[in-house]
């Protein structure tokens, strides 16, 4: 699955899925960006990780919320490293878990412009030069959330919702330019963001407890979310858009 040549451009490159997703991209050949915002350290170590891989990486610091920002980020990328042909939108923050009559506007403001106005943005800036490339991928990291719709969740699974339909719109659109847009949602996963989730609503401390009653008897890792991705990224799904896969291990 060489992917020699390319340039990725991840948000939220340098923690949990992020990180998996681009030393993944690195081992397959890619030059990766990454994207973070306060975490410097995570992602100036996973950069360092992708060097060392003998991949070039340099990262990019930005609020996704800042729509306004954004177009500079992409241009420093665009200066530092070149035109990215790959684009994984997956950096995300959970809502606080409110019921919908005790939620702030604020609230479903923020989520939304991370998950669905952000990639919206960093599409349009992007694709001009993705399609001067042969090919060009994008990949949004959506959640189970977009089927389940629990109680306490709109702003996340409401911003999650309106990024899928981004991403079927987008293939729609751009597939007459050789770029293929796809979707992955995972279920529970081991990042930080899984365990604050799981302690508030379950009270569990340690995910390793809750094993034994996930599929395939574990935890989903930040790497079963990074081998998904590589594969739609690859000449071997060459023909594959407009796609949701769920990475969920089957779950209901």
């Amino acid at each position: 699955m060489s992917l020699e040549g390319r340039l990725a451009l991840i948000t939220g490159g340098g923690r949990g899925i992020g990180r998996a997703v681009s030393l993944a991209l690195a081992e397959d050949g890619a030059d990766i960006a990454i994207h973070y915002n306060r975490d410097e350290d995570a992602a100036l170590q996973t950069a360092r990780a992708v060097a060392d891989l003998g991949r070039r990486a340099e990262v990019f610091q930005g609020p996704l919320e800042d729509l306004d920002g954004l177009a500079a980020m992409v241009e420093s990328i665009q200066k530092e490293l070149g035109h990215p042909d790959i684009l994984v939108n997956n950096a995300g923050v959970a809502s606080k878990g409110r019921s919908v009559a005790k939620t702030e506007a604020a609230e479903v403001d923020r989520v939304m412009r991370i998950h669905a106005f952000a990639p919206h943005e960093l599409c349009k800036l992007i694709l001009p030069g993705m399609r001067e490339q042969s090919r060009g991928d994008i990949i949004m990291v959506s959640s189970t959330a977009t089927k389940h719709h629990a109680a306490g969740g709109a702003p996340y699974s409401m911003a999650k919702a309106a990024m899928e339909s981004l991403a079927f719109t987008l293939a729609a659109e751009e597939r007459r330019n050789q770029i293929r847009v796809n979707i992955v949602a995972p279920g529970l996963v081991e990042t930080e963001m899984g365990r604050r989730l799981v302690k508030a609503t379950a009270g569990v401390d340690d995910l390793r407890n809750l094993d034994a009653r996930m599929p395939f008897g574990r935890v989903c890792q930040p790497e079963d979310i990074a081998s998904a991705i590589r594969h739609l990224v690859s000449d071997r799904s060459g023909y594959v858009t407009g796609q949701r896969l769920g990475v969920d291990g089957g779950g209901p």
